[in-house]
């Protein structure tokens, strides 16, 4: 899978000429994975484009003004974890759930991000440095506030350092947060997916598709990256990404604010996927040279040095970045109208939102969110909705070309991470009923020691499952391209899957 590889970094996406979501190579070790984050590249320093800047042009920075900072919502992120660093490392500003990734035995960075993508999306959403006072609209640009400073942030940490996950590895994670949504205290309200497949079938049928459905039901905005393939003209489209290709979700496409502080100039970004025969992004947002947190020597940090900004900032674009805006501008709407349904935020956004004048070519499919206007707007009534997902589609074909392989073996078929069968029909049942997760078992496989433990869900370790026959065992990060980089004294090298088979 791709964290919403529109990302480019510093400019995020390798080099401005990679601003992809399309299927992108990730490698850490010999383990490889083609799903990817929807977007980032990476670029230098342009003051223009600061967090301060953002929030101003975006009108956050109004709804701080006017009460609301996001206080009492919680935004789920299933991502590459979240690293504590200042801007979200404050006391209770993290809440840990199960990390389901490959590192998630490795107790050195269980739970935290290797790869720099998702504490990059929660810089964006919610950070705010332990230096900031209220009213925060008063601090200098040099504190950091993303969209909603107040929200928290629950992170599920699902992908390892080179961006590696599964399909069915996504599936679970969005139904432990269903089911968890409310347990201690939580109040998750928001699910960021900034990543996507590319699925060969409907998303009636998808079973990625069916479970953020899933969440949505339960009362949970799933906000999806749009994915960055590009404008697509002709018969033969990609479209979005799964599961932004759901009708039901909401759909983000990032756009270029060209270095001014007016929205009448915006366009949108380049590596936005849309397209004259498909589904178009519900809504679009700044997704471009978006300053956030840095992780440093993550993978991001290591491959694209292009983008760090100085030692706590990183600069990125995509439609991840647009996804992560647009769930902080959720945060705050929340905050006002805590009643709103997911189907009333999507409308509330797309109602009020502004006709771009300027995107040629696009201009039928582009409209912006328009955070500043809708402090006062009225508040929506019903939503239309499409036709529900059945969920009972093929596990395989919600991976599309996203697989990975461990020395040559490809994850493929019908079977989960663990190598268990994955009947969809039947998920599809218990995730309609978010009881899929039972006694910290999914689909088979047992998570144990859940206990939570202060903000963490911690000591929780998929033990004794196996896959095919190869083993992690011998496998270390030493001899990889992590070898002798560290995170905040925290070493890559040396961690192996002892014990615990990968088949």
């Amino acid at each position: 899978m791709h964290p919403d590889r529109g990302v480019t970094w510093g400019r995020v996406v390798r080099h401005p000429a990679a601003l992809i979501l399309a299927v992108l190579l990730l490698l850490v070790g010999n383990v490889q994975s083609t799903f990817a984050a929807t977007g980032s590249t990476y670029d230098p320093a342009l003051d223009v484009y600061s967090m301060a800047n953002t929030t101003a042009i975006l009108g956050a920075q109004a709804w701080w003004d006017a009460g609301y900072t996001g206080a009492g919502v919680d935004v789920a992120i299933i991502d590459s974890g979240v690293a504590p660093v200042q801007g979200l490392s404050a006391s209770g500003k993290i809440i840990y759930g199960p990390d389901l990734s490959l590192e998630s035995q490795v107790t050195n960075v269980r739970n935290l991000d290797s790869n720099g993508h998702g504490t990059f999306m929660a810089g964006l959403i919610a950070g705010r440095d332990d230096n900031a006072a209220a009213p925060y609209s008063a601090n200098p640009s040099s504190v950091y506030l993303g969209v909603a400073p107040d929200a928290r942030i629950v992170s599920l940490k699902v992908a390892t350092a080179n961006g590696g996950t599964d399909v069915s590895q996504v599936i679970a994670a969005i139904d432990w947060v269903v089911q968890h949504k409310n347990d201690n205290g939580l109040n998750i309200r928001v699910l960021n997916l900034s990543y996507g497949t590319y699925s060969t079938q409907d998303y009636q049928y998808d079973p990625l598709a069916y479970a953020a459905e899933q969440a949505w039901k339960h009362g949970i905005l799933v906000v999806t990256a749009a994915g960055n393939s590009g404008y697509q003209k002709g018969r033969s489209v990609v479209g979005l990404a799964d599961p932004a290709y759901d009708p039901n979700l909401l759909a983000v496409g990032g756009l270029d604010a060209v270095g001014t502080a007016s929205m009448s100039d915006d366009v949108p970004g380049s590596y936005t996927a849309s397209c004259n025969r498909c589904r178009n992004p519900d809504v679009w947002t700044v997704g471009s040279h978006l300053q956030s947190l840095r992780v440093p020597n993550s993978y991001i940090d290591a491959t694209h040095p292009e983008g760090v900004i100085d030692s706590r900032y990183f600069r990125g674009s995509g439609t991840s970045e647009a996804t992560a805006i647009t769930s902080g501008m959720a945060a705050l709407i929340l905050q006002k109208y805590p009643s709103f349904t997911p189907d009333r935020v999507k409308a509330f956004l797309i109602n009020n939102a502004l006709k771009l004048a300027t995107a040629a070519g696009q201009a039928k499919h582009v409209v912006e969110t328009n955070l500043a206007g809708m402090l006062h707007a009225k508040a929506p009534g019903f939503a239309l909705q499409y036709l529900d997902a059945k969920g009972t589609g093929s596990l395989e074909g919600a991976r599309g070309s996203a697989h990975l392989s461990l020395s040559g073996v490809i994850l493929q078929g019908e079977q989960d991470i663990f190598g268990t069968p994955f009947n969809s029909k039947a998920m599809a049942k218990l995730e309609a009923k978010a009881t899929s997760w039972s006694n910290g078992t999914w689909n088979g496989n047992t998570w144990t020691g859940n206990t939570w433990t202060g903000n963490t869900w911690a000591g929780n370790t998929w033990t004794g499952n196996t896959w095919a026959g190869n083993t992690w065992t011998g496998n270390t990060w030493t001899g990889n391209t992590w070898d002798g980089n560290t995170w905040d004294g925290n070493t890559w090298d040396g961690n192996t899957w002892d014990g615990n088979t990968w088949d």
